[in-house]
């Protein structure tokens, strides 16, 4: 019965910022007279930010009251709202919805997440002063959306009540947007395609068509990287162009990334209940698990945690990429289930959220793996999973067991001897590893997220043949022996290497990969990816601090992979691929230690991976004990 209750309480969650919207709440002609459009709310400096607000109505008329305030700010334009927004104004709230700064019809110079917290506590402190509210405010959203949440919370906007960052923007320079040091394209992409639909400039018609151009020759453009000023049709929408151009050269994890650096700086967020909402194959998986870790024990909260099978903002599927996880991995649950959050932190009700004791179970993970990888009518792997109830994170009874690289290719517990060779491969900047699938977002004809078998084929621009990437002379496959019984792989991950480069500056990579073994369904196996990573070798020792590389010196690096819950099958193998490149989920290292986003040149490096008894490089690993 506990067990049940509590899933209730972690289903919830979605039902208020997750399932498709439009497809549930159809607009209601008899809220109109209760809707504000384009109210201009003005900020400190004199901005005014298009905001939209939902008043509760009865009969076509508002019904006057003090409300509680659901609240979102966001930059994808405040219109996408209206399908919702009538929802929660029917039962009792007022909805506002505002086009962040310098977007849509909003005034002012756009940057990423920057205005989040100052511009988050001019509107709060607008909301408590208007006739119809009651001066609490929850705020819900998805990605950037839920980004303007953490920004809030970070400013202790003093009206603000909860949260629910559903694949929220966080920790910028930790990982998601810059990785290792390394620039994650997707934003490159996103900023080219919001800069023709959401700046000032792309009202006018003509620089919007320009814009869109760019956008749909983008991976022309991405070839010519990097991105200079004013060489682009980026250079109509400055706003854009400026933050993108200071992004892709500002490596180091500084103040430039400090909005919503909550890793770093737990102690900035308001203590409030947060329930966090991420995935496995989300982009911002690494940090929704970090801010878990960070604030359990810096504020009373309560603070919650679910990770599913999920890409960014699909956790209304059960299949994601090339792989079916079982229907029970989707999130979907009646209407009313969508008000329990609010109603309980916002109007003070005991309903489910009180009643089940939700301290019992902080943590809800979903356990990929377990499946019998048949093929299923929709082509899909079943690779399948269940839902696990934990108390924290990462796991109090997880052994962290090292996988160590052997120079025959080998993946074993063994320490490597002395007699265990280096291997050096040859990394060309113009022929980087192409990136299938992984921990992507805002994708956009340039990347494909997901789980996806590590092969090339139609679905990858960049890699046409059906050829497997075990099969490139720049990628080392270690791989274990096969298993003689279910490991179950559950945490946060780390790949630390040795490895020396005849370059001065170079990247090195990691991805762990379920190896399925041939089948009837799959005559040629299945090499499932599980989660990567990357570190550029100037930010080895530092994220704060660039560092050249002695050519020939062998360093220790440590290559962050994303966190995950996988049971690795009996008869599977576990596999690790070490390289240099990642295209395009991340940009490439020209080798040349020219300033980033400023090379000029490229050149090829000679880069080794050791693995002798002083070397020993190899994967940690969270291995769950199996419960006997």
């Amino acid at each position: 019965m506990k067990n049940n209750i509590s899933h209730r309480i972690l289903l919830l969650v979605f039902l208020l910022a997750i399932t498709p919207p439009a497809l549930i709440w159809g607009k209601d002609s008899k809220t109109n007279a209760g809707i504000r459009k384009d109210v201009m709310v003005p900020m400190r400096d004199g901005v005014k930010l298009a905001t939209d607000v939902y008043l509760p109505t009865k009969d076509g008329k508002v019904i006057e009251g003090k409300y509680p305030v659901i609240l979102t700010r966001l930059p994808y334009g405040k219109n996408g709202c209206e399908n919702y927004a009538p929802f929660f104004a029917k039962n009792g709230y007022v909805f506002v919805a505002q086009d962040t700064r310098g977007c849509y019809k909003s005034e002012g110079v756009w940057h990423m997440l920057s205005d989040g917290g100052s511009d988050g506590v001019d509107t709060a402190a607008w909301i408590a002063e208007q006739p119809w509210s009651n001066g609490e405010i929850g705020m819900m959203g998805t990605s950037y959306y839920g980004g303007t949440q953490h920004a809030m919370a970070m400013a202790k906007a003093p009206q603000l009540k909860t949260v629910i960052p559903v694949d929220a923007m966080c920790n910028l320079g930790h990982a998601s947007m810059r990785y290792g040091g390394a620039f994650e394209l997707r934003f490159w992409n996103w900023t080219i395609a919001q800069a023709g639909r959401a700046s000032r400039q792309s009202k006018d018609p003509g620089t919007a068509a320009e814009l869109k151009e760019m956008a749909n020759i983008r991976r022309a453009y991405l070839a010519q990287l990097p991105l200079r000023r004013g060489t682009t049709p980026l250079k109509l929408a400055p706003d854009h162009e400026e933050w993108l151009v200071e992004g892709m050269k500002n490596g180091a994890n500084d103040e430039f990334w400090r909005q919503n650096n909550i890793i770093d700086h737990p102690q900035d967020y308001k203590d409030i209940p947060v329930y966090l909402v991420g995935g496995w194959y989300d982009s911002w998986a690494s940090n929704t698990t970090a801010n878990y870790m960070a604030l359990t024990p810096a504020i009373k909260g309560p603070v919650y945690l679910i990770m599913g099978p999920w890409i960014h903002g699909r956790q209304g599927s059960y299949s994601h990429g090339q792989v079916d996880f079982g229907k029970k991995a989707a999130i979907a649950s009646p209407l009313d289930w969508r008000l329990q959050w609010f109603d309980h932190w916002l109007k003070g009700k005991e309903n489910a959220v009180s009643k089940a004791d939700p301290f019992k179970s902080k943590v809800r993970i979903f356990v990929m793996g377990q499946g019998d990888g048949h093929k299923t009518k929709d082509g899909k792997l079943f690779h399948g999973g269940s839902w696990r109830d934990e108390q924290e994170w990462p796991l109090a009874r997880t052994k962290y067991t090292a996988f160590h690289l052997n120079s025959d290719g080998g993946l074993t517990k063994e320490k490597p001897s002395k007699e265990n060779e280096p291997i050096s491969f040859e990394f060309d900047p113009k022929n980087p590893v192409p990136t299938i699938g992984g921990n992507i977002s805002s994708g956009g004809g340039i990347l494909i997220s997901g789980a996806y078998d590590q092969r090339g084929g139609k679905h990858i621009w960049n890699w046409q043949q059906p050829v497997p990437l075990s099969a490139r002379n720049d990628v080392l496959v270690f791989q274990s022996p096969i298993l003689a019984e279910d490991l179950e792989v559950t945490g946060e991950i780390e790949v630390k290497l040795w490895a020396s480069s005849s370059a001065v500056d170079t990247d090195f990579t990691a991805k762990l990969i379920d190896v399925y073994p041939p089948s009837k369904d799959f005559p040629e196996g299945f090499e499932l990816s599980i989660g990567d990573g990357i570190i550029r070798a100037r930010f080895r020792d530092s994220l704060k601090q660039e560092k050249m590389m002695e050519p020939g010196k062998v360093y220790p690096m440590t290559i962050k992979l994303y966190p995950t819950s996988n049971v690795f099958k009996k008869g599977h193998r576990i596999r690790v691929d070490i390289s240099s490149s990642n295209f395009p989920r991340f940009d490439v290292n020209p080798n040349t230690g020219e300033p980033l986003n400023d090379n000029r040149r490229v050149q090829t490096a000679i880069n080794t991976v050791h693995m002798d008894e002083e070397h020993p490089s190899h994967i940690l690993l969270p291995v769950i004990p199996s419960v006997q």
